[in-house]
């Protein structure tokens, strides 16, 4: 079937995928290869069907969705994507967890792994000898899931004639605000399991105190430091950090020394707490969302804004212990 003769109804939101996928099993893209549609993707062709151009100095206005009942149908999407976009620009928790898990229900029990501390490194394994254990089983509790977004009020007429390039600069705001608390709820999850074990700075941020710090990790390697501007301007005035070849480094490439080759990460949700949380990004944390950004597909169609509600739903829960720590000054 052409993408121009497709009919688009709010049902393809209900399909149980997103509502591209959808798309692309009634018009795949693998039909356009070697035709001037090609590297467009199906939601992207029917922005093309209607002729509506939601970036650049020739955008279109919102009204231009409602054009009709199959180009409305489409607005919700276009709610969605633009609201991913200022999420995915403000991420900070893609540096500092190891996998993403993906599930269609609001339960999910995380697996823990549990490795032998008895087994001596390096140790040979002498014919019918025990051989040391790496435990896996599912947790206890259930990883707690939260609803992360906003609810976008807006009237038709208030907005019906403005640009599609500045609407997404407000909806791009609320994925910024949802990167935000998500990187809240990782934050917590890391303290949480730490809380009883935080390392104390004695002197403040200096050289000896971050070399204790880094030496916690072993036998995992300290890859991200997580924390606040204030605490992130004192690491990287220190000496040790400003050395000549640090200042070549940064005007030749614009990289920073960083302590021990960790990636410091700036949340703001750790302002004013003193506390840095560092982590083997590779081994520390799982984030487990349910579905992607999820909007009221209903409400947007048919409402045509009014009062819609725009969330996503995401948990974290920690793998191995000690490939986080904690610590105050």
């Amino acid at each position: 079937m052409a993408y121009d003769n497709l009919k688009i109804e709010k049902e393809l939101y209900t399909s149980g995928k997103s509502f591209t996928k959808a798309l692309e099993s009634l018009d795949p893209s693998e039909n356009y290869v070697g035709t001037p549609l090609e590297g467009l993707d199906a939601y992207q062709r029917q922005l093309k069907r209607f002729d509506i151009k939601v970036s650049g100095n020739d955008s279109d206005t919102v009204s231009k969705f409602f054009q009709t009942s199959d180009s409305s149908a489409l607005f919700p999407e276009y709610v969605a994507r633009a609201v991913r976009q200022g999420l995915n620009e403000s991420d900070v928790v893609s540096q500092i967890i190891a996998a993403t898990t993906n599930i269609d229900s609001l339960d999910y029990r995380a697996v823990e792994s549990i490795v032998d501390e008895n087994a001596l490194e390096n140790e040979h394994i002498m014919e019918g000898a025990f051989i040391p254990e790496t435990t896996v089983k599912l947790k206890d509790t259930l990883t707690p899931l939260n609803k992360r977004g906003r609810m976008l009020v807006a009237s038709y007429e208030a907005v019906k004639f403005q640009k599609l390039d500045v609407f997404t600069v407000i909806l791009k705001q609320i994925g910024e605000y949802i990167a935000r608390c998500q990187t809240f709820d990782a934050i917590q999850t890391l303290y949480s399991l730490n809380q009883d074990d935080i390392h104390q700075f004695e002197n403040g941020i200096n050289y000896s105190e971050l070399i204790d710090f880094w030496s916690l990790f072993d036998p995992y390697n300290l890859t991200t430091i997580v924390t606040d501007a204030a605490t992130m301007t004192e690491m990287l005035k220190l000496d040790e950090f400003r050395d000549a070849a640090a200042g070549l480094n940064f005007h030749g490439t614009g990289s920073m020394i960083t302590p021990f080759g960790a990636n410091i990460v700036k949340a703001s949700c750790l302002a004013n707490q003193n506390v840095l949380v560092g982590l083997d990004k590779n081994y520390a944390l799982e984030k487990v969302q349910a579905g992607d950004v999820v909007t009221d597909f209903d409400k947007l169609i048919d409402r045509q804004l009014e009062r819609a509600t725009v969330s996503c739903i995401a948990g974290f829960s920690p793998i191995f212990k000690g490939a986080s720590q904690i610590a105050s000054y």
